[in-house]
């Protein structure tokens, strides 16, 4: 019996030992996987930081833009006012060149049709001089009106096209302020949506990178915490096999070999047995609880010989936990579970040294 409890321990060991191998396999290719995404979130990190900035730069420029559209807007609208009032002048020149041509249409035809006297003819004709002075004096103003009619015609006349080339200007520089406006406002918009579209796409990006990341430091954590464990159930697995090894009586001839008889491994309910004053085989006690009196562990299990709450009550125990219970009320509820081997099952570790 011995020798198959040592055999068996050591095949624990060995097949913990690869269990312990895999796990840090695992855990190492785990961690270069969070290091790899960790570098991914840190550069997405980067890529969003610097778009936000570019963002933030293509908006100032659209807010400028707009600026200077509603600046552009108020030129505009005071083009405009220019441009009505060039329009009524120019209407109100063209009417004076109008009348001004009509004018002067109309002394033309009454010199056509009226010839003015010589200067010889009026000094015959002239009844004395001071007729003459009249006369002189009339044809003087007549001529001074025409000249005057000549002038307010050509005077309109460039007038009304200087008005007329001003308010096609206006109008031309009014359409390209609004036009070259309009093409930056667009552009910048349309700037503005792509970047804040990618902007978009990389902080989903990286959210999900996130969410990887945290789901593999988690994995590790756990591998962590399972290597611990491995690592725990090796060393427990190990000093029980030597344990097994070394608590063994010499053997001389014809007397018995083995110190795992049923006595030993158990006894009777109600007493304590085992090595070292233990209830049940020390090897079991030393991977279980490591010889210690241990609060309830996750699953509920306390005491020296982790006992779980619904069982330490079906076995008699007294109080709400194993821990809480005295060594002895312990020592007797886990000879009661033991059962002189038959309740090896109730302990994870009977199985892992080798004792079943």
């Amino acid at each position: 019996m011995l020798g198959l409890s040592v055999s068996a321990s050591a095949s624990n060991v060995s097949q913990l030992q690869s269990k312990l191998g895999s796990t840090q396999s695992q855990l190492s290719s785990t961690q270069s996987h969070e290091q790899s995404l960790s570098q991914k979130v840190k550069s997405l990190n980067s890529q969003v930081s610097g778009l936000a900035g570019q963002v933030s730069l293509v908006q100032s420029r659209e807010a400028a833009a707009r600026a200077t559209l509603g600046q552009e807007d108020a030129q505009l609208g005071q083009a405009r006012v220019e441009v009505a009032d060039e329009r009524v002048r120019l209407a109100h020149l063209r009417k004076i060149l109008h009348l001004a041509r009509r004018a002067l249409a109309s002394e033309l035809v009454s010199e056509y049709e009226q010839p003015q006297e010589s200067f010889v003819s009026l000094l015959v004709n002239a009844g004395g001089f001071q007729q003459l002075l009249d006369q002189i004096q009339y044809m003087s103003s007549t001529k001074q009106h025409e000249q005057t009619i000549v002038i307010i015609t050509r005077r309109a006349q460039a007038e009304t096209v200087a008005a007329s080339k001003r308010l096609l200007a206006l109008e031309a520089a009014d359409q390209r302020a609004a036009d070259a406006t309009a093409t930056q406002t667009s552009a910048l918009e349309g700037m503005s949506s792509l970047l804040s579209s990618r902007e978009l796409a990389l902080a989903d990006e990286r959210s999900a990178q996130a969410t990887a990341l945290a789901a593999t430091q988690a994995k590790g954590a756990e591998l962590t915490e399972a290597i611990a464990t491995i690592q725990k159930q090796e060393a427990a697995a190990k000093a029980a096999a030597q344990a097994v090894a070394t608590t063994a009586p010499s053997s001389t001839p014809g007397s018995p070999t083995s110190s795992t008889s049923p006595g030993a491994l158990g006894g009777t309910p109600g007493q304590t047995t085992g090595t070292d004053g233990w209830a049940i085989p020390y090897a079991i006690v030393l991977c279980e609880s490591g010889g210690q009196n241990l609060p309830p562990n996750g699953a509920g299990a306390s005491g020296y010989y982790q006992i779980e709450p619904a069982t330490w009550k079906d076995f008699g125990g007294t109080g709400p936990a194993a821990y809480l219970a005295s060594k002895a009320e312990q020592d007797a509820v886990a000879a009661k579970i033991w059962n002189g081997g038959a309740g090896a099952s109730n302990w994870t570790c009977a199985r892992i040294v080798g004792i079943t």
